[in-house]
């Protein structure tokens, strides 16, 4: 990570956004994820899209596939928050307008991976790229 000290606060280059933000917690868990998810996973890094604006909100992050369309909403929190129903819901209502089949809950120590359709299954990894 490349990172950079403005006005006594750490900044990190954000590769997705392509400019340097605000290094917090969260924002670290985020970069060292996705990160892992282009290297470790196969996910081409230009189908990874961060913050992305919803009707009133946005979405940590969210994947499209090869037809770009979005098919994973990846929610962050930082190391110290536990991943918890309310997680879920804040996943689940961002994906009423996206419609996705994988939602991913990430806090640093802890990766929850659920399969949307057909009913909500939680599953033991991170499925790789196949697009």
């Amino acid at each position: 990570m490349k990172t950079r000290l403005i006005n006594c606060k750490d900044y990190v280059f954000c590769e997705w956004r392509r400019r340097f933000v605000r290094l917090t917690p969260e924002e670290y868990v985020r970069q060292t994820f996705l990160t892992r998810l282009v290297t470790d996973y196969g996910y081409p890094k230009e189908r990874i899209a961060v913050e992305v604006p919803l009707l009133d909100k946005r979405a940590d992050a969210v994947v499209y596939d090869s037809h770009l369309q979005p098919m994973m909403i990846i929610e962050f929190k930082a190391d110290t928050v536990t991943l918890t129903q309310k997680t879920l819901d804040q996943a689940a209502v961002y994906n009423r307008q996206l419609h996705v089949p994988y939602l991913i809950l990430h806090n640093g120590p802890t990766t929850m991976v659920a399969r949307v359709e057909p009913e909500l299954q939680f599953l033991t990894t991170i499925p790789k790229w196949t697009n």
